[in-house]
């Protein structure tokens, strides 16, 4: 198997085979995060500039320890630390980094397509770290990642992802890649969050939490994204609690072997239970030590390890 993508701008339009080989080489590079010396030198002299416009915890920082423990050189910027609070446009900004020679160009935009548009004007590889409300595709991957770890595949697994679908690039992207891996898919939210022709993409859609919870492998909780969100579109946090929450005694009805996962941050007491985020069926810190993993993976296949 081989990956000879330039840029990873989203999950739409990688083969099964791509995934594949990002995550069998994420698998690989996991180890590394766990010895004494956590380092390697396979992308010395190589550099990865990070450049964030929105609030980011763990794809930045994952991202960072990521390209140190493959050895590449990392430079972090955000938007309002650069001169496009002076006006400097994005494709501007993104030239002159490019005149530094930067090897890759990790970049979070409010706005969809922006990486899309910025792997039309620099030469170095571009990783989409979410684009508005498009994709987050190193979120799906390293969310495959752990469920292929917890469950030893990906086919035919079912998948329950539960909340607000229609501001969620996270759903989005692992939506089409699940469908790629060929999981089976299903959803659950408030009509007011669920995005239109969902069933024309192979997802399940359902209304009721009850109707799902005992068929489900995974359970995805999604994060209530409240300053995406132009209008309130659920009467209150306590009702939405009540009706799609994920509580203790939902998980009453679910299999035995279900596992609790949720791209963070977590709004606890709101979408999840506190017991059910610690408890023993959550696997939401085993996403964030393989985010490490993915996004070491993807450095490492951009900048040509498969490709030598």
């Amino acid at each position: 198997m081989s990956f000879s993508r330039h840029h990873l701008l989203g999950m739409k339009g990688l083969t099964r085979e791509e995934i594949e080989v990002i995550l069998t080489t994420a698998e690989s590079l996991k180890e590394i995060s766990f010895r004494d010396i956590k380092k390697v030198p396979t992308l010395r002299g190589r550099t990865v500039v990070n450049f964030f416009y929105e609030a980011s915890t763990r794809t930045r920082t994952s991202f960072e320890i990521a390209a140190k423990r493959l050895s590449a050189d990392t430079v972090s910027l955000s938007a309002s630390t650069s001169s496009l609070v002076k006006g400097e446009t994005l494709i501007d900004t993104a030239k002159n980094l490019e005149a530094m020679n930067p090897d890759v160009l990790v970049i979070r935009h409010p706005m969809g397509g922006a990486p899309h548009l910025l792997s039309r004007f620099i030469r170095a590889s571009v990783i989409n770290a979410g684009d508005g409300l498009h994709e987050h595709p190193t979120q799906a991957l390293l969310d495959m990642m752990t469920m292929r770890e917890k469950k030893g595949t990906l086919q035919g697994l079912q998948v329950l992802i539960v909340g607000d679908l229609t501001h969620s690039r996270v759903a989005r992207s692992n939506i089409i890649g699940l469908k790629t891996m060929g999981a089976r898919v299903m959803a659950a939210g408030p009509p007011t969050m669920l995005p239109p022709h969902l069933e024309a993409y192979g997802v399940e859609v359902g209304y009721r939490l009850e109707e799902f919870i005992p068929r489900a492998d995974v359970i995805m909780m999604l994060r209530l994204q409240l300053e995406r969100q132009q209008q309130m579109l659920f009467p209150s946090l306590r009702e939405y609690s009540r009706f799609f929450g994920l509580q203790p005694g939902n998980l009453k009805k679910a299999k035995k072997d279900v596992i609790i996962m949720h791209p963070g941050p977590l709004n606890r007491g709101v979408e999840i239970h506190p017991e059910v985020a610690d408890g023993p069926y959550s696997v939401i810190l085993d996403q964030v030590t393989n985010g490490v993993a993915v996004r070491m993976a993807l450095l490492y296949l951009l900048l040509g390890g498969e490709k030598k």
